[in-house]
């Protein structure tokens, strides 16, 4: 107990807890584990009392617990008296930390991007607006469905979006990509007028860990056209590469269908989004 400033060796289960920031629960619990177990229990009350000295376990204890030890590993490596189990313990996590920080990375990146991805929206054209537009250098992480979305409706249009979903979910990639997709039309397949795509991409960072689907679509001028129904998406690229043989064009890389928002307001029960077309091109 405290008197007058002065710190008697034996304190209760409350002044330890009080002492130590930590509840009354918490202590019963180290002394159960045999953690950190009172000098004394009144065998008439069955109050617990703890000696001063004892702070200094406590302090290792959280100090360990800090650090993101489990009260398992704390209790063996305290009951071994064994320095090396802390410093594997912390090895694996700063390991894990590492992970952790570079995880809070792409979410920062993709809440960013997604932001950007709203301002856009709110600045874009109206629907069928056709502009000429020079982009950056961008990067995609590809993903082959073997399906042309283009011969079917929005149910199978979802049905991909899970199996990317699944594939981004068992590559270990940051789920929070999934709001910014989009596909692509090839460049013969675009030249030749057949509008056949099999790939769906999302959007990733310059630095993004797993290159071996990722893809850089190159800094261009891009004829692109706003559209606002996935079920005009077709009619519009039909428009666009329309658009190119009358303005003698060149079509001069891979085109692309991105979502700029996949808006929280359901139409007739439907996804709803909101898509910029983009065609590279050339002036002959």
């Amino acid at each position: 107990m405290i008197e007058r400033g002065l710190i008697v060796k034996k304190i209760t289960i409350g002044e330890m807890a009080k002492l130590h920031d930590v509840s009354q629960q918490t202590l019963r619990l180290y002394d159960k584990m045999n953690l950190l177990k009172p000098i004394y229990v009144d065998e008439t009350t069955g109050y617990r009392y703890y000696d001063i000295k004892q702070s200094a376990r406590m302090d290792i204890i959280q100090y360990m617990k800090s650090l993101g030890m489990s009260l398992k590993e704390i209790k063996k490596s305290l009951d071994k008296k064994d320095i090396s189990i802390i410093e594997e313990t912390l090895i694996k996590q700063n390991e894990k930390i590492e992970k952790e920080i570079e995880e809070l990375k792409f979410r920062k990146n993709a809440i960013e991007r997604t932001l950007d991805n709203y301002n856009r929206y709110k600045l874009s054209p109206k629907d069928s607006t056709i502009i000429t537009e020079y982009i950056p250098k961008r990067y995609i992480y590809r993903y082959n469905t073997n399906v042309n979305f283009y011969e079917y409706g929005l149910d199978t249009y979802e049905c991909i979006l899970r199996q990317l979903r699944k594939h981004i979910v068992l590559n270990n990639l940051p789920t929070i990509y999934f709001s910014n997709v989009g596909t692509i039309l090839r460049q013969n397949r675009a030249r030749n007028r057949e509008i056949i795509s099999k790939e769906i991409f999302i959007f990733v960072d310059d630095d993004f860990q797993n290159k071996e689907m990722v893809e850089i679509i190159p800094q261009n001028t891009f004829l692109c056209m706003y559209c606002d129904s996935f079920h005009k998406e077709l009619e519009y690229t039909k428009i666009l590469l329309n658009h190119i043989e009358e303005n003698n064009y060149i079509i001069n890389g891979d085109s692309i269908c991105e979502v700029i928002a996949d808006l929280p307001v359901l139409e007739n029960g439907e996804r709803n989004m909101f898509f910029k077309l983009q065609i590279p091109i050339k002036f002959n």
